[in-house]
């Protein structure tokens, strides 16, 4: 039999990375690499997580610019001896992009889309770009990247390739190693070598050379020739496999010699990828979806069978555990008015292609089946993407809704959620799994890919509690027997990382794990790119994250924060899924989208204040300048708050960091200055029109911009001395007003802008209330602490708040509404009051009564006292309407884009642009100017460019008001202004 020979054995002193060699490393890098290279100690807890269970801090990260970076980096480490972990969004499940040495992110600037060929049907891509944005660039083209993953957003296609990702489409499309054609790639030694398939002749052509990759070529075949029988025998008959290395790939001598697919799913331990040629599909012209209702999990495992017999694209499953958690989410909310009853478990089938009529007759088909065989109890169909939008923003949400469960320690984990078997055994293997559980008296949500046997099932365990731990390998190792009994696969797409690496040899066999042994060996030698996953692994009950905290050290915070382990629970909630760094939708992360650096997501944030808050001193470090930097660009949007899976509330997280940070170090002047903005606009709008001559004098422009750093660069707002406060006093003492008020009583909140820089905005509201048979009653008594809270004034937010809510409690009757037109200080009575005075009674009472503006004015229409008369404007005028960030997260725009569809002959539509990039007084701030304009530029400003002029452009918020007037000069309207422009008493 022939030997595989030159293959040096891994150096078995190698171990964790040297400390000592840090800052050697960080200068070596910092001379060779065009990228940054960070070795501070909070950009290390940053990259010390992905989305697993795992946490390992590295020496340093660097951030690659080009290939002759990573090469360069590669070089470097290797003479240092040092580890190097590739990483891309750090998504990963199982552990694979946490580990010592030097972490390499490729996400950050190797993300350039290098071609798309319509013709090849081919895109050649630099690692870090992210798969939805592959999927834009060919979408014109009527293609797409096949594996369709949930992650898309932001799951990068290097990163795909590591893990050999596969997703809802993979019983049509299969996995990312199917649609691989060449990499480029660096290889352990530093060497650069292209792989591709090759036929016989330039395989010896290449294995001539004296280089690693000469080497590869040369003994990689033999490896697997001495290794054939196990290889054939040993290796998971399934085909939905994501580990262990693809020996089988090479067996074939009739094939082409192929690394490049050899190289998919073997994350990062074999060759850095630095540019991939892929494969792209067509886009289905058409979908439709069934969703099967079930009284239970096992009852629509059942069903799958039928599903299959009718040719679809994809079957999932979500469990009710999932269904509850997305019925307490304002964006997932339609989901509830589109079930039938309490389903345990809902199936969705989805069918597409070409031909519409041929897939509507399958989905009768599949419902006949279902009905003939007494599979669940309803079905609900769904045949236009309007129909499906609430459907799989559900479905694809399931690991981000499961994780929402997380109660303090206890959170369901990912370490036998990823095994695949033969779908005609998955009711079977459903049973048993759930039997498994059962007995270690574990609870678990189940969802996944039923149409390929994959279910991703994740058990509830506190990592904090060894006997829990214990339990935890317990079901890891019956599990892995159990799927190896059905002839299935231990990892179907998260691949092996540090969760299931260690039981390769036993899922394997020993002879082919020894056989994947020397192929890392011959790949690297030394053990350099990410040891310790797929072979040579650690215990899997090593380096869990929770294990890794210290206990937390308790901190007095202003702020109350309702989890379990306070301040730093509430940062640790973040569970590093990534959802904060996607783009192209949504309002999370803005600051990310506009910088790509990890610590501006908003889970860069989250595991900055974890490292912060576990430092013997919390409130010292709280007040760190690294860390004041990290928060620094946090819009305060609160999109968070909503669109992040997990809850994680940074806007509160950041307040209350600022308020320890000027413990410390002092409030600064210009903090001072906006946090007392209700006091500046009533001295403006008393003294206007002197008032507004700073904002039209260069000079003193320029001086406000030297100090205290209010750019010159943006117009400030215009005072108008006739002000709400005053126009009211006159109004609710005119002759003529009603005397009666039929609808009831209701408290108007006169906030700052309205009051002293928009008051039109504000009578307006008033007469459509009055018409809708309010009696309005006017509070001005104070601030509701926004712009205090927003610059961390808590103390300030906690009194002038105080004052307000006497206000509001004194007005009016305790059931009658308390409404507004500016939504952020609206919203700050439903939220932070309630943090700032937890236990507050008078606080709770205030919050129950408030009310949308819209929702009541809606009210007043359905019931015929307020009248739209549809004479006004043309019959199809169009309104393009930007929402208000914190009215997204708390409440939604339901209302808003319900009252304007109210008015007679017009078209609505909701962009979806995110945060305009105002953020109250961040854009005023000089050194914020620039990322205020560049958030905005992604997406809302070429949207309201795009429309015709006749489009009327309608936002809630002030700040988005002004941020489209400036940066578009058109001027954008309030919801209430044009009601009140139809409208008339019914």
């Amino acid at each position: 039999m022939p030997s595989a020979g030159d293959v040096t054995p891994p150096d078995p002193a190698l171990g964790p990375s040297d400390p000592a060699l840090g800052p050697e490393l960080e200068e070596r890098l910092r001379r060779a690499l065009d990228g940054e290279v960070r070795f501070d100690h909070y950009t290390r807890q940053l990259f010390s997580r992905d989305a697993s269970m795992y946490a390992i801090t590295p020496l340093g990260v660097a951030f690659p610019r080009t290939a002759d970076d990573v090469q360069a980096a590669v070089q470097v480490a290797g003479e240092l001896g040092v580890p190097i972990v590739p990483r891309g969004a750090g998504t990963s499940l199982a552990g694979q992009t946490v580990g010592a040495g030097l972490v390499l992110d490729l996400s950050r600037h190797l993300d350039s889309i290098l071609e798309v060929d319509p013709e090849a049907r081919t895109a050649l891509v630099e690692p870090g770009v992210v798969q939805e944005h592959l999927n834009r660039a060919a979408a014109p083209h009527g293609l797409m990247f096949g594996p369709d993953t949930s992650t898309s957003d932001r799951a990068t296609i290097g990163g795909m390739i590591g893990n050999n990702s596969a997703g809802s489409g993979s019983l049509r499309h299969g996995m990312t190693i199917d649609h691989v054609r060449g990499l480029d790639v660096v290889l352990s030694d530093a060497g650069r070598a292209h792989f591709a398939p090759l036929d016989e002749p330039e395989r010896l052509r290449r294995a001539s050379s004296s280089t690693l990759d000469g080497l590869i070529h040369r003994q990689l075949p033999l490896l697997v020739a001495e290794y054939e029988q196990a290889i054939r025998e040993s290796t998971p008959e399934f085909w939905r496999r994501a580990c262990g290395y693809r020996l089988e790939r090479l067996v074939d001598p009739a094939a082409r010699f192929d690394l490049a697919r050899f190289v998919v799913g073997s994350e990062g331990t074999l060759a850095i990828v630095t540019r991939a040629l892929v494969d792209l599909v067509p886009r289905p012209a058409h979908t439709v979806i069934a969703v099967g209702h079930f009284t239970s999990v096992a009852h629509a495992v059942a069903a799958t069978e039928d599903a299959l017999a009718c040719d679809p694209a994809a079957v999932e499953l979500l469990d009710r555990t999932i269904l509850d958690l997305s019925r307490r989410r304002i964006e997932y909310a339609a989901l509830g008015s589109l079930l039938s009853g309490d389903p345990g478990a809902l199936l969705f089938v989805t069918f597409s292609g070409a031909d519409r009529a041929q897939l509507s007759g399958s989905l009768d088909r599949l419902t006949s089946l279902w009905r003939a065989h007494q599979h669940g109890y309803h079905t609900l169909t769904a045949r236009t993407p309007r129909e499906q939008r609430a459907l799989l923003t559900v479905r694809k949400a399931g690991l981000g809704l499961l994780m929402a469960a997380s109660e303090g320690s206890r959170r369901p984990l990912a370490f036998v959620e990823d095994t695949a078997v033969d779908p005609a055994h998955l009711a079977d293997y459903t049973r048993r799994f759930q039997a498994v559980l059962d007995r270690h008296g574990l609870t678990a949500g189940f969802y996944g890919h039923c149409s390929v046997g994959c279910l991703h099932i994740r058990p509830f365990v506190d990592l904090a509690e060894p006997a829990q731990v214990a339990t935890m390998r317990e079901v890891a190792e019956e599990i892995r027997d159990l799927v190896t009994e059905y002839g299935g696969v231990n990892s179907s797409e998260h691949g092996d990382g540090l969760a299931r690496s260690e039981f390769n040899p036993l899922v394997f066999g020993a002879d082919l794990y020894e056989a994947m042994r020397r192929a890392k060996q011959l790949f690297d030698p030394r053990g350099l790119l990410n040891p310790g996953k797929i072979v040579d692994a650690p215990p899997m009950t090593e380096h869990l994250r929770d294990a890794s905290l210290p206990p937390a050290v308790p901190v007095h915070t202003r702020l109350d924060f309702e989890v379990v382990g306070g301040m730093r629970g509430a940062a640790d909630r973040c569970m590093n899924i990534g959802q904060c760094r996607k783009s192209g939708t949504g309002a999370m992360c803005p600051s990310y989208m506009a910088t790509h650096e990890e610590e501006h997501s908003t889970r860069g944030r989250a595991n900055a204040l974890v490292a912060a808050l576990s430092e013997p001193d919390p409130r010292r470090a709280l007040g760190d300048e690294r860390l004041h930097e990290i928060l620094d660009l946090c819009l305060m949007c609160k999109a968070c708050k909503s669109e992040c899976p997990l809850g994680v509330d940074m806007a509160a997280l950041k307040a209350e960091t600022l308020s320890h940070h000027h413990d410390l170090h002092g409030t600064p002047f210009r903090s001072r200055l906006f946090g007392a903005i209700r006091l500046l606009q009533r001295i403006g709008s008393a003294t206007a029109p002197l008032s507004n001559l700073p904002g039209r004098s260069r000079p003193l422009r320029r001086l406000l911009e030297r100090w205290p750093g209010i750019t010159a660069a943006r117009p400030l707002p215009t005072f108008v001395r006739e002000n709400l406060v005053r126009w009211y006093r006159r109004h609710a003492s005119a002759p003529g007003r009603p005397s009666s008020a039929p609808t009831g009583e209701l408290t108007f909140l006169a906030d700052s802008f309205t009051t002293y820089t928009e008051p039109a905005i504000g009578r307006a509201a008033i007469e459509l209330l009055e018409y809708g048979g309010w009696r309005v009653r006017l509070v001005h008594q104070g601030c509701c602490g926004r712009s205090s809270l927003s610059k961390g004034l808590l103390d300030d937010a906690r009194r002038t708040s105080t004052r307000l809510s006497e206000a509001l409690a004194a007005s009016g009757a305790p059931d009658s509404p308390i409404t507004g037109c500016e939504p952020s200080c609206l919203m700050t009575l439903r939220d932070e009051h309630l943090s700032l005075h937890p236990g507050s009674a008078r606080a709770r009472a205030v919050a129950s009564r408030v009310r949308q503006l819209e929702e009541l004015l809606g009210e007043a229409i359905d019931n015929g006292r307020l009248r739209l008369r549809d004479t006004a404007w043309p019959t199809g005028r169009r309104l393009l309407y930007q929402g208000h960030c914190h009215q997204r997260a708390e409440v939604g725009t339901a209302a808003t884009l319900a009252l304007l569809r109210r008015i007679p002959g017009v078209e609505v539509v909701e962009l979806d642009a995110g945060c305009c990039g105002m953020a109250g007084s961040f854009g005023f701030e000089t050194e914020h100017y620039a990322l205020s304009m560049e958030v905005c530029a992604d997406r809302l400003l070429p949207a309201v460019r795009a429309e015709p002029a006749e489009t009327l452009i309608v936002a809630s918020g002030v700040s988005c008001r002004q941020q489209i007037q400036h940066g578009t000069g058109r001027r954008a309207w309030h919801p209430v202004e044009l009601i009140r422009a139809v409208a008339e008493p019914g």
